[in-house]
């Protein structure tokens, strides 16, 4: 399934340059974003810089392929999936290609700004209402269940590079107080409707370090903000063969990227580990944190060629050991 948007984070009609007024966004959603009944975890998935259309939706489902077979092959690892694993994916698609240069970072850096800035861009409100009508989707726990899983759908982000910046405005967007209620699980906890974002990843994140304290200071339910509806954990992957976070980053904003170096300043406790390989399970301990920074450089190094390419590894994240990550998330969410 997927969601195109244009430069402006328009809304955009499937194969056409026209877009979806806003006050019909829900009801295009309803109609062209269908989930199927038995899935229990659900993806919402945004690409980053220089990622064609097609690459989009084979990155996302090659991680929930990995992910499937890593579940069916190895149940002992993940005992809280032991009703079962079906996963599905909402790729959301922008244009993201420029050229490999300086000023192709920053015209896609400020691209991605334009879209969700502030009576400016539409993609936080396209985003969230995406959310909220997957939200809508979910089964209540309190009623008898109609999937496997009796807890009820699970909703999972998972962003790259600059389409974690989208990711973070719009469930950011949901939780300001006069905004529009159109996420279901941006209201306060209640026992019979625990409905949340279940668990955040960005891979290599093309933001500033600091950027959960200047651009993003209300994601975790904090300072006064207690209805912020990302409740699991937000886990950020860093890798020293990050190029277009490390080179092109430290020339665009004058310092490392998030995808990097990983996150500095923060509005809460940060942890810090690492990507683990397969065979070695996450435990509770390294993954129940708000904000979790996840060194990935000894998978994610990309070949000897890319590592000296414009973008180094800034891609290479697509693989067994990130599969398991987003796993063992949907595990612990349970």
């Amino acid at each position: 399934m997927t969601v195109d948007l244009d430069e402006r984070g328009r809304l955009r009609l499937p194969g056409d340059r026209r877009t979806v007024p806003g006050h019909r966004i829900a009801e295009h959603l309803a109609e062209h974003v269908r989930i199927p009944d038995r899935v229990t975890d659900l993806y919402v998935y945004v690409h980053g810089w220089q990622t064609a259309p097609a690459t989009a939706q084979r990155q996302a489902a090659s991680l929930l392929s990995k992910a499937r077979q890593l579940h069916s092959a190895h149940l002992d690892r993940y005992p809280q999936l032991a009703r079962g694993y079906r996963p599905a994916a909402v790729v959301v698609r922008w244009p993201s290609s420029s050229l490999s240069s300086l000023g192709g970072y920053r015209r896609i850096r400020d691209r991605a700004h334009a879209m969700s800035a502030p009576a400016q861009g539409h993609a936080p409100h396209v985003l969230a209402h995406l959310l909220g009508y997957l939200d809508t989707q979910r089964p209540d726990p309190a009623a008898p269940p109609v999937l496997a899983n009796r807890d009820g759908q699970y909703i999972h982000l998972v962003g790259h590079s600059f389409g974690g910046r989208f990711l973070c405005e719009a469930v950011q967007w949901a939780a300001e107080p006069d905004t529009p209620r159109v996420l279901g699980w941006s209201t306060p906890l209640t026992p019979g409707r625990p409905f949340s974002v279940d668990s955040m990843v960005i891979f290599q994140m093309a933001a500033p370090r600091d950027a959960f304290d200047r651009l993003f200071p209300y994601l975790f339910p904090s300072g006064g903000k207690s209805n912020a509806p990302l409740r699991g954990p937000l886990v950020l992957t860093h890798s020293r063969w990050d190029r277009a976070t490390g080179f092109w980053h430290l020339r665009a904003e004058g310092s490392a990227g998030i995808g990097h170096s990983g996150a500095a300043a923060a509005p809460v406790p940060q942890f810090h580990t690492r990507l683990l390989p397969m065979h070695e399970p996450y435990p509770l301990s390294k993954l129940d944190h708000r904000l979790i920074n996840v060194d990935a450089s000894v998978r994610f190094r990309g070949s000897a060629r890319s590592r000296l390419a414009p973008a180094g590894a800034h891609s290479d994240f697509d693989h067994p050991e990130s599969a398991h990550l987003l796993l063992s998330l949907a595990a612990l969410s349970r």
